[in-house]
């Protein structure tokens, strides 16, 4: 499955996003969470910047 994906991606609309990976500290047990998602080059910046 995942070699369908980066196929994907590779082509010519996949280019136009990336997988992003934020590390978030969880304000209950103090421990870091991970929050990941595939953004648009554009909306890198937003995704970083929003909590």
């Amino acid at each position: 499955m995942a070699k369908k994906v980066v196929a994907t991606l590779k082509s010519g609309t996949g280019k136009e996003f990336a997988k992003v990976i934020k590390m978030v500290k969880s304000p209950k047990s103090g421990a870091y969470q991970f929050k990941e998602g595939m953004v648009n080059n554009e909306h890198v910046k937003d995704f970083f910047d929003k909590k």
